[in-house]
């Protein structure tokens, strides 16, 4: 795969927007919507994707049918300088963390956590503080979504593993 800057044009961004809209359209119905064959769709996806411009295919689902029905940003604030290599480790470690990036401000890091209940939100902040390089967390939980089609509304990957209580 290439790592580089990808070059598209007009067409493949057409293309790119139709598989955003709705991954399970046929390269025949792309292809009408562009003004090209089925096959010259489907070359341009497969060049799109082994140019990593195209980097999956995935399915948005509903949280709360995956057991998530509570929704929380965690800045998180690290003693001295936490390299991101090291708060990606602790991040993985924790499967109710869905995004996390580093971020400019105050906060070293932002989490976007969803758990069961906001009792299994409280046991995975307590598990996130114990790192010993956390100095402190700020939680903000989740009410509503004002653009309920966005991604961050939907979830792509599965649910959390059920921790014992």
């Amino acid at each position: 795969m290439n790592s580089g800057a990808a070059s598209f044009d007009e067409l493949d961004r057409k293309i790119i927007t139709a598989l955003m809209a709705n991954a399970r359209t046929s390269f025949a119905e792309i292809g009408t919507s562009v003004g090209l064959s089925a096959t010259a769709v489907k070359r341009r996806v497969d060049r799109l994707r082994d140019t990593g411009v195209i980097t999956g295919f995935t399915a948005t689902v509903k949280p709360s049918a995956l057991g998530w029905r509570t929704e929380a940003y965690v800045e998180v604030y690290c003693e001295g300088a936490a390299p991101p290599r090291r708060l990606a480790e602790v991040v993985r470690n924790h499967p109710e963390i869905t995004a996390a990036m580093t971020v400019t401000g105050g906060a070293d890091a932002l989490l976007h956590v969803r758990a069961r209940d906001v009792e299994h939100f409280e046991e995975v902040l307590e598990r996130i503080r114990v790192e010993p390089f956390i100095r402190k967390t700020i939680s903000v939980m989740v009410l509503s979504h004002l653009l309920p089609e966005s991604p961050e509304a939907g979830a792509s990957q599965p649910a959390p593993e059920q921790t014992p209580r």
